[in-house]
């Protein structure tokens, strides 16, 4: 099977997969993550079918839903792809990239490294910043039932891995957890560049949210 051709039905096997999830981690999710990883590939010259295929499959099966298995997205993928005949070294490359993609925290390190990974990482993470972050953050948090804000709960920046996954705190908080830590952790040029606008954005809206809160 031609490099498009498995691209083409691996975007339809996403679409299928994920019709019915939650709106931060569905098929549009994952079009943006694939088109900014597009973006960012071209100007690192990387492998476009590894960086097409990571992104596009990155969260077929976020460990979120499925009880906190981080390992059935990757063994998802794999099926998937051998069912296209993809090469070995593609697929492991792949299930690499969805193993490792993750934030976690932030705070531990991480095993396995390419430029591959480095680019669909950022895309995932600047889908996580700015005015779509925002969108998606208090749309998940939503979807937890989760309180916009308590100022009697501070932002934990010290979380472990399994603090961070089993994290309840209030939607603010994330931003302080996570989001305003992306610019600085983003792998590439290219995605540091797309970083900085939706970073300082992040800290507009922080003030305009805590001026309305506090009815200044």
């Amino acid at each position: 099977m031609e490099k498009q051709q498995i691209i083409e039905a691996t975007i339809q096997h996403v679409k299928e997969t994920l019709k019915e999830a939650e709106g931060g981690h569905d098929w549009w999710h994952i079009h943006r993550v694939w088109k900014t990883a597009q973006l960012i590939a071209a100007a690192e010259h990387a492998d476009e079918l590894v960086v097409s295929l990571g992104a596009l499959l990155h969260d077929i099966a976020d460990s979120k839903f499925h009880n906190g298995d981080e390992t059935i997205g990757p063994r998802m993928a794999r099926t998937w792809l051998q069912s296209l005949d993809v090469e070995e070294a593609t697929i492991q490359h792949v299930e690499n990239i969805i193993s490792h993609i993750s934030f976690k925290g932030g705070n531990h390190q991480q095993a396995f490294k390419s430029k591959e990974l480095d680019i669909v990482q950022d895309a995932d993470r600047l889908d996580a910043i700015g005015a779509i972050g925002i969108a998606r953050a208090f749309n998940y948090g939503g979807f937890k039932n989760r309180p916009l804000h308590d100022p009697a709960i501070p932002p934990n920046l010290s979380m472990s891995r399994e603090q961070y996954k089993h994290n309840t705190a209030p939607t603010i908080n994330h931003f302080y957890e996570k989001l305003l830590l992306l610019k600085d952790r983003m792998n590439t040029v290219t995605g540091k560049n797309l970083a900085i606008q939706r970073h300082e954005f992040m800290e507009s809206y922080l003030k305009q949210f805590y001026y309305e809160w506090n009815a200044e």
